[in-house]
């Protein structure tokens, strides 16, 4: 056998395997196998002599539960695994394994070093961070990353404290323990446990430490909470079930990161690198990603994006079959990647901006164009404006920035532009985005125009007329963004976070300063003074409920004392998709009027159930719009808006007090506001306690004003709190 040399800061003698040379990817040399060793658990190799009294190793015990509490990963089904339960602990901070030694372990002649290895690497080498060697030890050596000290010795049990580096690479690893006599035999022993190293939020020396300890147990322990979707006059609370530390989840978020993102060994200790790379790997827009999007209303092959509850049905089937599952959008989107930076202890949380722009062309503007009859030129249109749209925050320093441009940056899965030749967004510097600093990396500028562009409407009389500039909104884009508030299931709105108040000097400043820096040629224009004699209000008549009619009023005040005007109104209702695109009409209705001097008129127009009803798409959002134009001076006037209108909130009562392991019976209803009966209606529940979804179908018709009604069981397995989330869809309604 050849002559092993210690690694450089190594000068005793028990680090006696771990060969360093200046080929950093020389892999370790096996020591052949002893008689002694064929009673211990793990793979023991050997070399020594006949009487040799070399220290055996029998077994290693993860120390679960111990590890589990002062980790914060107690809750990882690969924890509480019965047969063969995996350690995972975080980096930064030690953890304590219990060795049982064929002998007492004597520190004057015993020498034990380790050897940590990522799994998944395919030649494990110092130089990537991807092996490791570290000696056993008296006490701590502060000039090593690593360190394994001995705690304390009980006859033939070692106690160990192993404390990783806080900057060490994510992933499964490996461990041998390699044991000798001073001047005699060696051996070594591999231990069949993994140890799954994650991203450390209580970690000072971490990049992602979190000081804030209640947003700490929010965007890294939750398994649960709310995403926003509807419009900003209507905002939709949905419940969503991130369920991070369930059967495979951790197991398939590493895999997304290293095979799907192809973050290399090293890299995987960089938690902007490896959210860089989640945010390509979730969407399977140009990879074989975890979620294919969708924006269509046919969802065959697929479930419909709406029917999701949670990430954990997603994540499970991907990880089986490692083929994108079928659907999702934003919001899915949004979910899956929070429930994966979770897993890995990146500190996440999912973020809806309302009135979300689509900037295609880097202008920071959204531009709109018009025919003379004040219907939108989808043709011409290449950016949109979403009635919502959803991506992630995620918590971390940035030393490629600066200190100042840590704490939360955006990510954004859902596959949108080209960001590096892959469909991502991010992680952007939310301090950054407020600054107007657009060319920081990532994609700051495609950031900034989602929540600050201005939008512009523009008159098109053909290809051979100048465009016409008819209004300029720049209040339009990013309103009441919004998150989960931490520990509580409430909004907590977090605009100011991104920008300056609307109508602030501060915001129009921070404009100016990010259209400096844009490189797009694309001119800017703004409206002339508002028109002094005739001022309109576009009002929209809000919080209704589906099934109910609702009205759009114009309403227009002449403040001349002595002229009357005469004006053309056209008030259009069209079905518009959660990002922007316009559907069907409608009702559209033409008005010519005449607005007396000194006086105030109203148009309104009326759409009942009977109109929209069949023309709904998903979100029940339509689109308000409204052209008036007053003929004496040519002035023209165009407003619009997106509503929605309001679905029936499913009610769930529990007829007993819920007690862990004990069956509890649930009723589940749900009103019908629409004229006509629900027909073949259905529910799906998620909850404590239940393996598969559960299906309830409702056997009968529902009459208007009357409720669907259901039954089911569940079975807490665990004391705290729990959440159960429920849909339901009939052939009258849905999501």
């Amino acid at each position: 056998m050849g002559k092993f040399r210690c690694p450089r800061w190594c000068n005793c003698a028990p680090c006696f395997r771990a060969k360093f040379v200046p080929d950093h990817d020389t892999a370790l040399q096996p020591l052949p196998k002893p008689k002694e060793a064929e009673e211990s658990d793990g793979l023991p190799f050997i070399d020594a002599k006949e009487d040799s009294d070399i220290l055996i190793i029998r077994k290693i015990d993860p120390c679960i539960a111990i590890n589990g509490i002062s980790h914060h990963t107690s809750q990882y089904e690969l924890m509480n695994r019965k047969f063969e339960p995996q350690l995972i602990v975080r980096r930064g901070q030690s953890f304590r394994l219990d060795i049982t030694l064929s002998r007492p372990y004597n520190e004057d002649k015993d020498g034990v070093s380790f050897i940590f290895s990522v799994d998944d690497a395919e030649k494990p080498n110092y130089g990537q961070g991807t092996l490791v060697a570290v000696p056993l030890l008296k006490r701590a050596d502060r000039h090593l990353s690593w360190n394994v000290v001995v705690e304390n010795v009980v006859d033939n049990t070692l106690t160990v404290l192993v404390t990783t580096a806080p900057d060490a690479v994510v992933a499964k690893w490996r461990v041998e323990v390699d044991t000798k006599i001073i001047d005699d035999g060696a051996y070594s022993y591999s231990w069949d446990t993994g140890i799954y190293l994650l991203f450390n939020p209580w970690c000072k020396q971490d990049q992602v430490f979190m000081k804030s300890e209640e947003w700490r147990d929010e965007a890294v322990l939750n398994d649960v909470g709310i995403i926003w979707r509807g419009t900003a006059n209507r905002m939709k609370p949905v419940i969503w079930k991130y369920d991070q530390f369930e059967k495979d989840i951790l197991e398939c978020s590493l895999y997304l990161i290293h095979v799907v993102g192809k973050v290399k060994s090293g890299y995987r200790a960089d938690p902007v690198r490896v959210s860089r790379a989640l945010a390509a790997a979730v969407n399977s827009a140009d990879d074989l990603g975890a979620v294919m999007g969708n924006w269509t209303e046919d969802h065959s092959g697929g479930t419909p994006p709406t029917k999701w509850l949670g990430s954990k049905e997603i994540l499970q089937k991907y990880y089986k079959k490692k083929k994108p599952v079928k659907y999702g959008q934003c919001w899915v989107f949004s979910g899956v990647l929070a429930t994966i930076c979770r897993a890995v202890g990146i500190p996440a949380r999912t973020v809806t901006n309302y009135s979300s722009a689509h900037d295609t062309q880097s202008s920071l503007t959204v531009d709109y164009f018009m025919d003379e009859k004040g219907s939108i030129m989808e043709e011409l249109n290449a950016d949109s404006i979403w009635n919502f749209h959803v991506w992630n925050e995620v918590w971390m320093q940035r030393p490629d920035l600066g200190r100042d441009y840590g704490g939360w940056q955006a990510v954004d899965a859902t596959p949108q532009e080209l960001s590096e030749d892959m469909y991502r967004v991010g992680p952007t510097s939310v301090f950054a985005v407020k600054q107007g600093e657009v060319l920081r990396p990532y994609d700051g500028a495609f950031l900034y125009a989602e929540v600050n562009a201005d939008k512009v409407f523009w008159r098109y009389a053909g290809p051979t007329q100048p465009l016409k500039l008819l209004r300029k909104d720049v209040y339009a884009i990013g309103k009441q963004i919004s998150t989960k508030s931490p520990g509580r299931f409430d909004r907590e709105d977090i605009t100011s976070s991104y920008k300056y108040p609307e109508k602030s000097s501060e915001e129009r400043t921070t404009m100016l300063k990010a259209l400096r820096q844009s490189e797009n040629l694309f001119s800017r224009y703004y409206l002339n003074e508002d028109f002094n004699d005739i001022h309109f209000n576009f009002e929209l008549r809000d919080d209704i409920k589906i099934g109910q009619p609702f009205d759009v009023a114009l309403v227009m005040k002449n403040r001349n004392k002595v002229a009357d005007y005469k004006i053309k109104v056209i008030l259009r209702v069209e079905v518009v998709t959660y990002q922007g695109k316009v559907g069907d009409n409608v009702k559209k209705e033409d008005y010519n009027i005449t607005v007396k001097a000194d006086s105030t008129y109203e148009v309104k127009l009326k759409v009942t159930y009977q109109e929209y009803a069949k023309r709904v798409v998903d979100q029940c959002a339509f689109i308000i719009s409204c052209l008036a134009t007053v003929e004496d001076t040519k002035f023209e006037y165009y407003a619009q808006d997106d509503f929605r209108v309001r679905k029936p909130d499913i009610k769930i009562v529990l007829r007993d007090k819920p007690v862990e392991n004990k069956e509890v019976t649930a009723d589940i209803y749900v009103e019908n506001p629409l004229p006509v009966p629900y027909k073949k209606g259905e529910f799906t529940v998620e909850g404590p306690g239940i393996e598969k979804n559960i299906k309830i179908k409702v056997k009968n018709d529902v009459p208007s004003g009357e409720k669907a009604k259901g039954q089911f069981k569940f079975t807490p397995p665990r004391t705290g709190r729990h959440t159960i989330a429920a849909k339901f869809v009939s052939k009258e309604i849905d999501d």
